[in-house]
């Protein structure tokens, strides 16, 4: 429910009361005065309306507008990014007893991966309680990119990365084109190797192994660095970290929220 100016809750941390620029400030928008400032100039919405100084809302209801883009305050939700270690199962619960993503971030704020890693793959996951930006990021129309740094067997050379920005076919009917393509080191020999940096937004289950295997080079082993705008960093391996709000208003421009 929407409290208006003139109906305003005793308590002003109650949810029903907490004034849009303490919202915004919270949300890492901008400071309580440079919030104040937004105001002013007519910039916040709430609900599609323009607002005042002084207004209150329900952060777990009303929708919270900046310039036309949606500000992320519902403060029951998490937003986690995890550096998948190898050997890992992204689900819930695993039925043969193996370690699970939850298993290294706790279930106990009800967080869900969003999309999975297969067991060999590392890097980064995300996992939420937001139900409908997770949708949104796995959906395919909504075309996230997904980014990986690949060690391959033998050397990769132009034709190949021709071969994988044309569109390869994994199966019949179904091709995969490369977003990029780009050849991080290559050796050749007896031993040959090549790591590569390849980007798409097509996720049809094992997509990266699966293209880079019908072009004759097999996955050694497969990171994923980039999940549209988040970008994995520093995070150590089997560590994780809360998304900031910054990170988060950026996945819900990515995703039109």
């Amino acid at each position: 429910m929407t409290v208006s100016p003139d109906h305003r809750s005793k308590n002003p941390e109650a949810p029903q009361g907490v004034r849009v620029q303490k919202v915004l400030s919270e949300a890492g928008i901008t400071s309580r005065r440079g919030a104040e400032e937004l105001i002013r100039q007519k910039r916040v919405k709430v609900n599609g309306q323009t607002v005042i100084l002084g207004r209150r809302i329900d952060p777990t209801r009303d929708v919270v507008t900046v310039d036309g883009r949606r500000v992320q305050v519902n403060p029951g939700r998490r937003y986690v990014m995890l550096n998948k270690p190898p050997g890992v199962i992204t689900t819930a619960r695993d039925p043969e007893g193996r370690p699970t993503v939850l298993d290294l971030v706790g279930d106990e704020s009800r967080l869900y991966p969003v999309g999975r890693l297969d067991a060999g793959t590392e890097g980064l996951l995300l996992l939420t309680s937001d139900g409908e930006l997770a949708h949104r990021v796995m959906h395919p129309s909504f075309q996230v990119s997904k980014t990986y740094v690949a060690e391959v067997a033998g050397w990769v050379g132009p034709a190949v990365v021709r071969r994988l920005l044309d569109g390869v076919e994994i199966e019949k009917g179904k091709k995969v084109k490369a977003d990029l393509i780009k050849v991080l080191g290559s050796r050749r020999g007896q031993d040959a190797r090549s790591q590569l940096k390849l980007v798409l937004h097509e996720g049809p289950r094992h997509v990266v192994r699966r293209v880079l295997e019908a072009v004759g080079h097999p996955v050694i082993r497969l990171v994923r660095t980039e999940l549209g705008p988040l970008r994995l960093g520093h995070l150590r391996t089997g560590t994780y970290r809360n998304l900031t709000p910054e990170e988060v208003a950026s996945l819900y421009r990515e995703v039109g929220l």
